[in-house]
């Protein structure tokens, strides 16, 4: 018996429950994955660096892979509140209204922010209109299909989850379990083809386009449908999970022999979504045995919450130290190349970041949250909603 399987009639703890703590530690894990990379990797060379601070930025480099793990649990998450409410009344009206209570606050306070900054916000560079304006209908992330730069890149993940939740909410309505699982891998597979596509015609794949990085929800999207079947037990999340952990190692082995990546590396997003949606179900196997200490971590709990607010702000804080710095102390040496000044910048703006996220939460969209409660449910999905947030 395994570990996760240790606890004596676990099986009294359902793998799916109106409120999942461990996924929040998950979300938790993501955010910061994500603050650290922006913090020490994201704008400066691992190779500027020796000994141990080298060591440290090399360990924040991988961060950006926080949203691939941000991907997979709202797939997870976003599929399972509509496959249990699509044949509920008034589907459409509560995921939409619910999900524009979430998200759309708090997103245009973020671009009315940018707006009202200019240059001071971003990387030294007034803010285009034209960004803006596409930012604000959630295409920041074909900008350039526009003529248009991306010049807040985090817009981009949270463009790509809106497109997933304007179309995927009417593919779960209008058919079958079953095929909505179908889609998933369908979308899954066309989008590491995409990649390869991208790859062989000289172009990025690593582009934040829709169609480059729909896998990671629609492989999350797999989970959920999976768990409602009659794989929806220990030994089938067991199963799923290793399975998933197995295809992703078998993407990425034969580059080794080979010396150098297959499709140019285009495989390793897939291995790497692979990877996130056994993280999720690994998550969910731990918060259900013994062992859920591990996953229900209080700090990790507390950033899991406030994840949203402050994967909006981090950036715009840092840019904001960025350019006082700049113009006020000229002398101070800039942080990239500088471990010391690379780590009290950090310091200094993630405790703002956090606590910034920490009021929004509180603050600004709690009462709207709040709002959620009014539209016709029943009260599990409420609960299950918190968990999506």
């Amino acid at each position: 018996m395994s570990f996760i399987d240790s606890e004596a009639g676990c099986e009294a703890k359902p793998l799916l429950r109106p409120k999942m703590p461990e996924l929040d530690s998950v979300r938790g894990v993501a955010i910061l994955m994500v603050l650290f990379y922006h913090g020490f990797a994201s704008r400066q060379s691992v190779e500027a660096f020796t000994g141990f601070p080298k060591l440290f930025v090399r360990l924040a480099s991988p961060g950006w892979m926080g949203v691939n793990l941000f991907f997979a649990l709202s797939g997870f998450l976003i599929t399972g509140i509509l496959l249990d409410s699509k044949d509920r009344p008034q589907y459409y009206r509560r995921f939409y209204l619910r999900r524009a209570l979430r998200i759309l606050p708090a997103y245009y306070g973020l671009l009315l922010l940018l707006a009202l900054l200019g240059r001071f916000g971003m990387q030294g560079e007034n803010v285009s209109w034209a960004f803006l304006g596409l930012g604000a209908i959630y295409l920041a992330n074909v900008t350039l299909l526009f003529g248009v730069p991306i010049q807040f890149g985090i817009l981009w993940s949270l463009a790509v989850e809106e497109h997933f939740y304007l179309i995927w909410p009417l593919i779960v309505r209008n058919v079958r379990r079953r095929a909505v699982g179908l889609f998933a891998v369908a979308i899954a597979f066309s989008a590491t083809i995409a990649r390869v596509v991208t790859w062989r015609l000289g172009y990025d794949y690593f582009a934040h386009y829709t169609w480059l990085v729909a896998d990671g929800l629609a492989l999350g999207s797999l989970l959920a449908v999976l768990l409602r079947g009659p794989l929806g037990t220990r030994d089938g999340l067991k199963l799923i999970s290793l399975t998933a952990l197995l295809a992703s190692a078998l993407l990425i082995l034969p580059d080794f022999p080979l010396h150098r990546p297959l499709a140019g590396g285009s495989f390793h997003i897939t291995a790497l979504n692979l990877l996130c949606t056994a993280m999720v179900g690994g998550a969910l196997l731990l918060g259900t045995s013994t062992w859920s200490f591990l996953v229900e971590h209080r700090v990790l709990r507390f950033f899991g919450e406030i994840s949203y607010g402050l994967y909006l702000l981090h950036m715009l804080v840092f840019n904001i130290f960025d350019n006082f710095q700049h113009e006020v102390f000229p002398l101070v040496p800039s942080f990239k190349g500088h471990f010391g000044v690379t780590v009290v910048r950090f310091l200094i703006c993630a405790s703002v970041a956090i606590g910034l996220a920490f009021l929004s939460r509180r603050y600004f969209e709690e009462p709207f949250l709040r709002l959620k409660d009014r539209a016709p449910s029943p009260s599990e999905d409420v609960v299950r909603e918190a968990t999506a947030a």
